[in-house]
């Protein structure tokens, strides 16, 4: 439910002139701890076409944050896992903590971060995704600015923030519109292909040997 009323907010967004940036904040003690459990549940229960759906859904979220045409700034003051920091990898400017701790946690469960891949994979870079993408080790805030998902580590998130809600509204929104469109035309890959790829992929995995006997024993743990 949440990913599709973000995914819906992002087209109002769109096409709202009045907003000039957009602030992606968490309430709680997580940024985002990863998948809902009982999502979760639906996904393992599901046949190869339900687990491809569930997995369009986070991609559509993702994408739209990705393509919204109004800066995107994430503060990021809780540990992320998973899903968490594909949010944090569509963001224009990410604000940090220092001393969190982060994680791509899906190959600890049989699966891979395939949905979050092209996104995450276009923030980081190659040389830095091959340190965590694949071992599930846990990074903190100074690896992720040096990767690149973090922008700017702080522990006064507000005061970083005015600074850069400052600074967008210095400049002239067609333009800033513009400059994101440019960035996304720029890209050296095609992003409907590699999402449709990496879903594909995952629902692959969800059907390996691996993830369900990883994954029904997580769920019966959590039950």
């Amino acid at each position: 439910q949440m990913m599709t009323e973000i995914t819906d907010t992002c087209a109002a967004i769109n096409n709202d002139k009045t907003i000039r940036a957009v602030v992606l904040r968490a309430q709680g003690k997580s940024f985002c701890a990863g998948g809902d459990l009982d999502w979760m549940r639906e996904q393992f229960a599901a046949d190869r076409s339900g687990k491809i759906t569930q997995a369009t859904v986070l991609s559509n979220m993702l994408n739209a944050l990705d393509t919204l045409n109004k800066p995107l700034i994430g503060i990021v003051e809780g540990n992320a896992f998973g899903g968490g920091l594909g949010l944090m990898a569509v963001c224009d400017i990410v604000i940090a903590k220092p001393n969190l701790k982060f994680a791509f946690t899906e190959t600890k469960l049989g699966l891979i971060p395939a949905t979050i891949g092209p996104f995450v994979l276009r923030r980081m870079g190659e040389t830095y995704a091959r340190q965590v993408f694949i071992t599930a080790k846990t990074f903190d805030t100074a690896f992720a600015q040096t990767c690149g998902l973090v922008s700017i580590t702080s522990a006064d998130t507000d005061a970083a923030l005015e600074t850069e809600i400052n600074a967008v509204l210095a400049t002239q929104p067609n333009a800033t519109s513009m400059a994101k469109d440019l960035l996304q035309t720029l890209r050296a890959t095609d992003t409907k292909t590699d999402i449709t790829t990496s879903i594909n992929a995952l629902a692959d995995c969800w059907q390996g040997a691996e993830a369900q006997q990883q994954i029904s024993a997580f769920l019966k743990g959590k039950s």
